[in-house]
C-alpha cells in the first residue's frame, strides 16, 4: 500500500515538474560513432532526435540540454563513456545501437533509457517483453523480429542475379552477428557465398582494398551507425567496385548509393523523440511498449545505376517505392 502511495506521489510529482515551464531537461545520447567535424550531419540520430523533440516542445538551447557522448568507433569505449553520462545526471538517456544499450543499462539502473537500434532486446536481456519492458529501458527498433538482412540479401541477388558471392561490409561491432548470420542464412539458400570483410579503426580504404581482393559481384553494407556517419565514404568506395550495393536507409541513396531497403531514418527518429518526451511528461519507461516499424521502402537511385554501369533488372525497378533518377 505504501509503494503504491509512494509510485503515485512520485508520477505526480514527475507530471507537475513536467508542467513546470521554467525547467531545463536533460538528454544523454550515447553514440558509438565519431563527432562530426565542423556542421552536424543533419540526418544522423544525434541531429535528428533533438530537432524532432523541438517539435514537442523540448528545444535545444532553451528548455533542453543535449550532452552527446561520442565513442569515436572505439567501442570498448562505451561503458566508461555511459558512467560518465551517468554522472551528468540526465533525465533521460538514447543510447544507440546494441553495445551502446547494453553499456548504459551497466551504467544506470534508475535513469529512464530509450535505445534505438537493430537488435533484439528480449533475447539480449536488454527488456523482459516488448509489450512490457519492465525496469528503466524502453526503445524503438528499427527491423522487426531480428534484422531486415535476409530480405536485403533477396534484393541484391535479384539486382546481381549472376552474383556467386556477396561481401558482408560489417563494423567492428559484435553486435552484428544478428545480421551477419541471417544475410549468410539467405545467401546460403541461393547457393551463394558470403565473405565478411570488417571496417577497423575507421580506414576505409584498407577496408576496400580487401574487399576488392574478394571479387565480390555484389556488395551488403550493414545497417549500423557508424555507415550512417561515414555514408559518403562508403558509397564513393562502393561505387568504384561498379557492382550493386545494398545499404538500410534511403539517406544513403539520396547521396548516391544505389539502393536500399528499411524504414525511415526520420520516422524511426521521431518515435524515439516521442517516447522520450512522454518519458520527460510523467510516463515510466518499463510500461511503454519498445516500438517497432511496419513499413519498409525498396528505394532505387538510376542515376547511379547509369553512372556505375548496373543494369538493375525491370522486374526490381517496378516493386520500388522509390525510384531516383
Amino acid at each position: 500500500m505504501l509503494l503504491g502511495a509512494a509510485a503515485v506521489l512520485f508520477g505526480a510529482a514527475t507530471a507537475s515538474r513536467a508542467q513546470d515551464p521554467g525547467r531545463v531537461w536533460k538528454l544523454g545520447m550515447l553514440l558509438p560513432s565519431t563527432r562530426p567535424p565542423g556542421v552536424a550531419d543533419p540526418v544522423a540520430a544525434a541531429s535528428l532526435i533533438p530537432a524532432e523533440m523541438a517539435a514537442l516542445g523540448f528545444v535545444e538551447g532553451k528548455n533542453l540540454v543535449v550532452d552527446r557522448r561520442y565513442a569515436e568507433a572505439q567501442l570498448d569505449r562505451l561503458p566508461a563513456i555511459a558512467r560518465e553520462l551517468v554522472e551528468g545526471r540526465p533525465d533521460a538517456i538514447v543510447p544507440l545501437g546494441a553495445t551502446a544499450t547494453r553499456a548504459a543499462k551497466q551504467a544506470t539502473g534508475t535513469i529512464p533509457i530509450v535505445f534505438y537500434g537493430n537488435f533484439d532486446p528480449v533475447a539480449s536481456g536488454t527488456v523482459t517483453n516488448l509489450a512490457r519492458p519492465g525496469g528503466n529501458v524502453t526503445g524503438i527498433l528499427i527491423a522487426p523480429e531480428g534484422t531486415l538482412a535476409e530480405k536485403k540479401v533477396e534484393l541484391l541477388l535479384e539486382a546481381a542475379p549472376k552474383a556467386r558471392r556477396v561481401v558482408f561490409l560489417a563494423p567492428p561491432d559484435p553486435a552484428i552477428r544478428n545480421q551477419v548470420d541471417e544475410a549468410r542464412r539467405a545467401a546460403s539458400r541461393a547457393g551463394v557465398e558470403m565473405v565478411v570483410v570488417e571496417v577497423k579503426g575507421g580506414d576505409y580504404d584498407t577496408a576496400f582494398a580487401a574487399l576488392a581482393k574478394q571479387g565480390p559481384q555484389a556488395l551488403f553494407v550493414a545497417a549500423h551507425t557508424i555507415f550512417v556517419r561515414d555514408r559518403r565514404l562508403v558509397i564513393e568506395r562502393a561505387n568504384r567496385l561498379r557492382v550493386p550495393a545494398i545499404y538500410e536507409w534511403r539517406e544513403h541513396v539520396a547521396d548516391g548509393g544505389l539502393m536500399s531497403y528499411g524504414s525511415s531514418l526520420r520516422e524511426t527518429s521521431q518515435r524515439v523523440a516521442s517516447v522520450v518526451a512522454r518519458i520527460f511528461r510523467g510516463a515510466g519507461p518499463g510500461e511503454i511498449p519498445v516500438e517497432q516499424p511496419t513499413t519498409f521502402r525498396l528505394v532505387v537511385n538510376a542515376g547511379t545505376a547509369r553512372a556505375t554501369g548496373i543494369e538493375l533488372p525491370k522486374s526490381l525497378l517496378l516493386r520500388a517505392d522509390e525510384v531516383m533518377p
